[in-house]
């Protein structure tokens, strides 16, 4: 059986070091603080630059440790604060998109009531006004251009009557439902519009392109002049259109026919104002009827 372990330091050279060591250096330690106490007591002065000396030495080596705790210490504070910038600007980002869309909605809400101000006034001097309606759709899309009034025949829309918007002349009624009603607009193909130049008085037409546009083309005129810039309205010929509503304008000088831009665009309108037709259609006469001769008196 191997005899127990002795774990005493007398029986291990390294721990009989370690401990002799620790008896010098505390020696030592006491051996120099006493020579600096007495230092101290006798000259004060030379004490002093001591101390000074030993200040120049450690300042630097605090520095960097204070440098290096603050930079550790601040890493935690840097990493809220990033988290916290973050969180933010998401909340400022969001603030500024729910701004821009009620800026956006504001706005839209100030054109819409400044259309249907215009157009308020404009059924204040119209002398037939039927209903004003909201323009429900219209055809951009295609090469016949409708729209759909949300009025009808119950609101006294009818077959015929024109449209208009505050900037001009939309197009008319070609059907009617009890409450709603389609509107044939001056752009399609089929429209014609008589008019007249606001210069000097120039019977023309206004046709349809069916691509957003349309044609001024002189009428009884040959070889007349359409320069950029005219102004062409209603003229009143048909007994449809009321004379003097805006209908276009000539976008290209040209001879007897030119392209324009209506003023009243569809697309870009929310509300209509419906009007009765200029004439209003003659009343048919009754047929009359042949009246039966008188029989013969029996004899």
């Amino acid at each position: 059986m191997a005899p127990p372990r002795n774990h005493r330091p007398g029986f291990s050279r390294r721990a009989q070091y370690t401990v002799f060591a620790g008896y010098v250096l505390a020696a030592s330690g006491a051996l120099v603080g006493a020579i600096l106490l007495l230092i101290s007591i006798i000259d004060p002065r030379a004490f002093a630059v001591f101390r000074g000396a030993v200040r120049e030495a450690t300042t630097p080596v605090s520095a960097g440790l204070d440098w290096a705790w603050d930079g550790v210490s601040a890493v935690p504070r840097g990493i809220g604060d990033y988290f916290g910038a973050v969180d933010e600007n998401r909340r400022l980002r969001a603030r500024e998109a729910a701004t821009r869309r009620y800026l956006m909605q504001a706005r839209s809400l100030n054109r819409e009531n400044a259309r249907l101000r215009t157009l308020l006034a404009l059924r204040d001097r119209s002398a037939s006004p039927v209903v004003a309606a909201r323009l429900v759709n219209s055809s951009a899309s295609s090469t016949r251009r409708y729209a759909t009034l949300n009025a009808g025949s119950s609101q006294g829309v009818l077959r015929g009557q024109p449209v208009r918007g505050p900037d001009g002349l939309i197009g008319r009624v070609v059907e009617t439902s009890p409450n709603t009603a389609s509107v044939l607009l001056i752009l399609d193909p089929e429209s014609i519009v008589p008019v007249r130049r606001t210069r000097d008085g120039l019977s023309a037409i206004v046709a349809g392109l069916g691509n957003g546009q349309v044609e001024v083309r002189t009428a009884g005129v040959v070889n007349a002049p359409l320069l950029a810039g005219d102004v062409f309205v209603t003229s009143g010929t048909g007994g449809i259109y009321p004379p003097g509503i805006p209908v276009a304008r000539v976008s290209r000088s040209q001879r007897d026919v030119a392209p324009a831009r209506v003023f009243a665009e569809p697309d870009a309108l929310d509300f209509a104002l419906v009007e009765r037709a200029y004439l209003q259609p003659p009343v048919p006469r009754p047929t009359p009827t042949a009246t039966p001769s008188p029989k013969p008196a029996a004899e």
